[in-house]
């Protein structure tokens, strides 16, 4: 593997070799290396600055199979980039570049299906979708894999939003897709809620959600911003993370309610721990929470199986590989070496 070129995978490349179903897979299988100990995240280096600009860093390492890995972005009102770099972890040389938009979206709506498939109803048929963003259909996709959903209840504050995402979604999708004219009319009887949106604020309560719900808590990665009131913790009997040293640097709802709000980390569960110990809901459950905000073992799930395919079928255009060069200096030297 030393000896392979280093190949830049392209986005369009990304959605060839690998599905959200594929992902899902993909994230279950990284999860559990986790969950055995034999994979590590690097916790979120996060930088901020303007108006919501932000830039993230994502790390994870997987020795046993070979690879680490750094997902890096960069995020601001008038656009976003983000790349990832797959290294060998045992030569340290760099493997390939794929290109993260895609990837990302994969594993951020991945996991949401998979944390639904450990912690909803068996049976949960009925989803609230509140948020219609660029990555909202994924979301309603990834539960659509691992549960039979048999309707979808779209709610968005802004109606030219909500009608163009339920005309779309409807056409597309092999279930009811409904427009819900408030927050509770999408809600009301919905097993599965997924809120994912740009709120500054908190605006989702206890009020909002009935009891036997699975809640998807998946907008809302910086510090300073929130989706949900904290009397949406008093009703969790689980409250799992993807990460928990994230959720202690960027949620902040968990902070609120972790550091000083009455509450103990110790009763945030990582969905790597569940799946691990095969726990499944609990019976008399009231409500489950999942909460999550990007881990680097997430990313390199999903790009552990882009780069395996993509060089199984002779995918991905060749990179020169980096070189040792001696660096160039003019201070302190005679005249005759510069």
């Amino acid at each position: 593997m030393s000896d392979a070129p280093i190949i830049w995978i392209t986005g369009n490349e990304v959605s060839e070799l690998v599905s959200l179903e594929d992902a899902i897979e993909a994230l279950e299988e990284g999860l559990a290396l986790e969950g055995r100990g034999e994979a590590q995240n690097v916790a979120k280096a996060l930088g901020t600055w303007g108006d919501g600009n932000s830039m993230h860093a994502l790390g994870s390492m997987f020795p046993g199979a070979g690879y680490v890995g750094f997902k890096t972005w960069a995020n601001t009102k008038h656009g976003a980039g983000a790349i990832f770099e797959l290294f060998s972890a045992e030569t340290g040389a760099l493997m390939a570049v794929i290109e993260a938009g895609l990837l990302g979206q994969l594993r951020t709506s991945g996991i949401s299906g998979l944390a639904t498939k450990w912690m909803a109803k068996p049976d949960a048929s009925e989803m609230a979708l509140i948020g219609t963003g660029k990555s909202a259909l994924l979301q309603v996709a990834a539960i659509a894999a691992v549960r039979p959903l048999k309707r979808l209840r779209v709610f968005s504050p802004t109606e030219e939003h909500r009608k163009a995402f339920v005309k779309n979604a409807a056409a597309l999708l092999a279930f009811d897709v409904v427009e819900a004219t408030t927050l509770r009319e999408a809600t009301k009887g919905a097993e599965i809620v997924t809120i994912m949106t740009r709120a500054r604020e908190p605006f989702f309560s206890s009020a909002d959600i009935d009891r036997g719900a699975h809640l998807n808590a998946v907008g809302a990665i910086l510090p300073k911003f929130g989706e949900f009131h904290q009397d949406i913790f008093d009703r969790a009997t689980m409250v799992v993370v993807d990460h928990i040293p994230n959720a202690k640097i960027a949620s902040f709802e968990f902070r609120k309610r972790y550091d000083g709000g009455g509450g103990s980390w110790d009763d945030v569960k990582e969905l790597c721990a569940i799946i691990a110990a095969k726990t499944t809901r609990p019976a008399d459950a009231d409500i489950t929470l999942f909460k999550a905000l990007g881990m680097g073992i997430s990313d390199l799930s999903v790009a552990k199986m882009v780069y395996e395919r993509a060089r199984a079928k002779g995918i991905g255009q060749e990179i020169p590989k980096p070189q040792r060069v001696q660096a160039r200096w003019r201070s302190g030297r005679k005249a005759s070496a510069v």
